[in-house]
């Protein structure tokens, strides 16, 4: 009894050991794209950087990139519910 008992226990650690190996490759695999994420935000940050130093009004090429992700149609609806706003306003 006692030896099915050893065998039992010596298989659930061995399952615990395929665990726990999976479950360290999700999480160097998650790091691994944390830092390639770092390093992209890193980049934009330069480009940015070079548009302000060339004059460029980095808040406004952000509102650009913003806006080219958009259906065009999406951008018409919220242009014209702006202007409604504005014109609520007086502006």
């Amino acid at each position: 009894m006692e030896d099915v008992l050893d065998d039992i226990e010596g298989e659930q650690a061995s399952a615990f050991r395929v665990t726990a190996g999976e479950l360290r490759q999700f999480v160097e695999r998650y790091e691994r794209l944390e830092e390639e994420k770092k390093a992209i935000a890193d980049h934009q940050k330069e480009v940015m950087a070079e548009a302000k130093g060339r004059g460029y009004d980095v808040k406004v090429l952000k509102k650009l990139i913003a806006l080219r992700k958009k259906d065009p149609q999406d951008i018409s609806e919220e242009e014209a519910i702006l202007q409604v706003y504005r014109e609520a306003l007086g502006m």
